[in-house]
């Protein structure tokens, strides 16, 4: 992973030191709460319903042992004993005080971690494939190249004040785990002539007006990224509207001023930017990808991986849930569920962090993922030691088997906590947990992706969820819409709303009665949710969902 040079850590440090007056001149009366918003912004402080929020960028999602443990110190320390990863691959804390945050992030910075650019119209955290550097369908790591993303936009002086926030996502491999295609700029890696480039996806995005990205250039080579990068953002920043926020996004400009002339000003601009960086984004290239070279793999023999698998089949069903192919046959990726029956999507305690990065030091050489999917990912595992892994994770309460499953919910922090939210999204989220443990047919069911948001801001990826659920406010009382057949994989969709919303007391038994109609409906044991949705349509779900709309046609 990226190491931080001296000129890193003086930068950081200077950061901080800035924003340490900053809060001394709020806290004495100096700064109005006006004055002070842009400047907490930028270093990712936000005010909520109930306390400020310090959102804290993990890069691409990597951190290491070390890092882990002292995001688990700031929970500890300086909030209620918990932190929430978010769906940007992000920490957020809820809780602290202001006058703790320049101590946090003084903190952070000793383990080269930050706020910057977590908010405000800039370019935010880069979030990549959770994978990235152990998946077998892995064309090549696309972190180094997300970290010269993240060096180039860090206080980009062109691009500190866009039109509004703009977010990059990108996967190594042709099989999206990362959801480029719903992000302003997404890069998909894939392979012309036996040389890695990208499909360069703009305009993709969720919120009130969610939009598939369309495919600005079907294949640009790695060596021209950044350029062409430069390119979208600086034709951006000359069209985007500013006029007004709801319009502002740049997949409304691509809409409104259409693919073709969107793609005539990039190449116009590439081709003026391209000479200007002279190789030196190359020469940073090749110095970040030496620095993410593999770790030195040891051989494991999979004989007592093979023997607990066949004897214990609540280990066999964890493999079966939580285990990915690693690209080494002696090794697996292993998914650590944020999503306990009950618990809080996405939350973790600081002991459960300090047990991860213990495990990650012991098993998984030093290395942790964060998901947009709000788990935890050790990419690197040794087969052998699966097992004594499973059983660590298990008494921590880390050990469930769902990952995919019904239970395995996106959901945003909702009313709990955020000011911009119309209904409750947490509650709703362990609810529909609750009630598929009980049902115990989350296996039977099979890859099912329900994520819930609770305004239309969309933070919980509702929007490309098989099942999403939207929720808003009716006249002062919670109501829940659902949304059917989205997806956030390279065959990406927007879901379509099923029809009329339901109350906090009925979406629960709404959703259990749309998952045992899907039962019944699927063609074979081995066909997905989405695969039936799509092959039947909306009519069939929507009849399972509104049964008395059904009786009243009869």
């Amino acid at each position: 992973m990226y190491r931080y040079n001296e000129f890193d850590t003086a930068f950081l440090a200077e950061r901080n030191r800035q924003f340490r007056a900053q809060v001394e001149r709020r806290i004495d009366g100096s700064l109005t709460e006006d004055e002070f918003k842009p400047l907490r912004l930028m270093n990712g402080v936000y005010l909520q319903l109930h306390a400020y929020m310090l959102r804290v960028a993990i890069p691409y999602g990597t951190l290491n042992s070390a890092q882990m443990r002292q995001l688990a110190l700031l929970a500890e320390k300086w909030d209620k004993g918990y932190g929430h990863f978010t769906t940007r691959q992000n920490i957020q804390y809820n809780w602290p005080k202001l006058n703790d945050i320049p101590d946090m992030l003084d903190a952070l910075a000793e383990v080269n971690l930050h706020a910057i650019q977590t908010s405000g119209n800039t370019i935010r955290n880069v979030t990549a494939d959770h994978f990235a550097g152990a998946a077998a369908d892995e064309i090549e790591d696309p972190r180094p190249v997300a970290e010269l993303i993240r060096q180039w936009s860090t206080d980009h002086p062109e691009f500190q004040f866009l039109p509004r926030k703009f977010k990059i996502a990108v996967t190594g491999s042709p099989n999206d785990r990362a959801v480029v295609k719903a992000h302003d700029i997404g890069l998909r890696m894939i392979e012309r002539d036996g040389n890695p480039g990208f499909e360069v996806i703009v305009g993709g995005g969720l919120g009130r007006t969610p939009m598939i990205g369309k495919v600005v250039r079907d294949f640009l080579p790695k060596a021209d990224l950044l350029p062409y990068l430069e390119a979208i953002v600086s034709v951006y920043n000359l069209l985007g509207r500013r006029d007004n926020k709801y319009k502002a996004r740049i997949k409304i400009t691509v809409h409104e001023n259409g693919l073709e002339k969107i793609q005539e000003l990039v190449e116009a601009r590439f081709a003026v930017l391209r000479d200007q960086f002279g190789g030196v984004d190359q020469a940073m290239l090749a110095d970040l990808e030496a620095q993410f070279a593999p770790p030195q793999f040891r051989d494991a023999d999979t004989g007592a991986f093979e023997a607990a698998y066949t004897n214990d089949p609540v280990f066999r069903s964890w493999v079966d849930t939580n285990i990915a192919t690693h690209r080494r046959a002696d090794h697996a990726i292993v998914s650590i569920s944020l999503k306990a029956h009950g618990a809080t999507p996405g939350d973790a305690s600081a002991d459960q962090m300090r047990l991860m990065a213990d495990l990650a030091q012991e098993f998984a050489y030093d290395e942790l993922r964060i998901s947009h999917e709000q788990n935890v990912v050790l990419p690197h595992v040794a087969k052998d030691a699966l097992p004594q892994l499973f059983q660590a994770l298990k008494a921590a309460g880390l050990g469930t088997a769902n990952i995919g499953l019904a239970s395995d919910i996106i959901a945003c922090p909702g009313m709990d906590y955020c000011a911009l939210a119309t209904a409750r999204s947490i509650p709703i989220a362990q609810e529909i947990a609750t009630r598929f443990e009980e049902l115990k047919l989350e296996h039977e069911v099979g890859d099912l992706k329900i994520k819930i948001s609770g305004c239309i801001n969309a933070c919980g990826h509702h929007h490309v969820g098989h099942i999403g659920i939207l929720g808003l406010d009716r006249a002062g009382v919670e109501n829940y819409q659902i949304t059917l057949g989205g997806d956030g994989t390279e065959t990406a969709s927007i879901g379509e709303r099923a029809g009329p919303g339901f109350s906090a007391d009925d979406i629960v038994p709404a959703i259990e009665r749309l998952v045992l109609g899907y039962l019944d409906l699927r063609a074979t044991a081995d066909e997905t949710f989405l695969q039936a949705y799509r092959r039947l349509g909306a009519a069939p779900f929507k009849a399972i969902l509104y049964p008395e709309a059904r009786e009243k046609a009869a």
